[in-house]
């Protein structure tokens, strides 16, 4: 996607002007969106959804396409192209697990609709995702979700052998986060929108304009850290420019 960079990024210098460059035009940016396949011997996770296809016919009546296009994606980099390319069928999926239910996140997740794959939310951002009666609001559209079967989880969860889900709420009311514990790599910590990017992750910590508490995201972003700080994680952020070219992603790579 691409997106006005106050959305994810309220830091003097980037997004917040001073008097001398207060003419400026607001800095515009790159927002990748990812997903990730954790294959383990108990199953096969994926990790968030990203956008859809009909990504400017789905957002159209809620005007998301205007600030957050989806218009640097290639046919082969959706969702469904990048699993064919590994060779992984949508009935292989055994769970999938949603960081949290915006648009970027969840827009895919009706792809399992009709598979074997366990749909699996914390329950306080699925209590969230119905606690509105319109369409959408903010950056949750029941378009995506509305009426599908999900399991959920309460607290930082085990989910997996070496798949343990932490509960970091602040960008929504129940974003969470993954952490994975790799015999070769080590510990990779996905963060979703707990934590944007890096220039967000600090330290200090660097809030955003899509925050639902503000207090509790300090608290996620701090909680986070202090489990960096004992596993030495690797931390892979929600949307950041820079680390996403950096990363290894298919069709070219992976971790082990």
């Amino acid at each position: 996607m691409h997106a006005d960079l106050t959305w994810l990024l309220l830091k003097p210098g980037r997004t917040i002007r001073s008097i001398h460059d207060k003419d400026q035009p607001a800095p515009w940016s790159e927002v990748p969106t990812h997903c990730v396949l954790v294959e383990t011997d108990e199953g096969k996770v994926l990790w968030d959804t990203s956008c859809p296809r009909d990504w400017a016919e789905r957002w159209a009546p809620t005007g998301f396409q205007d600030f957050f296009p989806y218009d640097a994606v290639s046919d082969d980099e959706y969702l469904d192209s990048r699993l064919k390319t590994m060779g992984v069928g949508l009935d292989e999926i055994d769970y999938v697990i949603l960081s949290h239910l915006h648009f970027d996140h969840a827009g895919n997740v009706r792809m399992f609709e009709n598979t074997n794959a366990e749909l699996v939310v914390s329950d306080k951002e699925l209590e969230f995702a119905y606690s509105f009666d319109d369409l959408f609001s903010g950056a949750h559209l029941k378009t995506d979700y509305e009426g599908l079967n999900f399991q959920t989880v309460s607290g930082d969860t085990d989910f997996l052998p070496g798949v343990r889900l932490i509960q970091t709420p602040g960008h929504t009311p129940g974003c969470m986060s993954m952490q994975v514990d790799l015999p070769d790599t080590g510990t990779m910590i996905f963060t979703s929108d707990a934590v944007y990017m890096g220039d967000s992750y600090g330290p200090p910590a660097t809030p955003a304009a899509i925050v639902n508490n503000m207090e509790q995201f300090y608290s996620s972003v701090e909680k986070l850290r202090g489990i960096q700080e004992k596993t030495d994680a690797q931390m892979v952020f929600g949307h950041d420019p820079d680390q996403i070219h950096q990363l290894r992603v298919v069709p070219d790579g992976s971790y082990t």
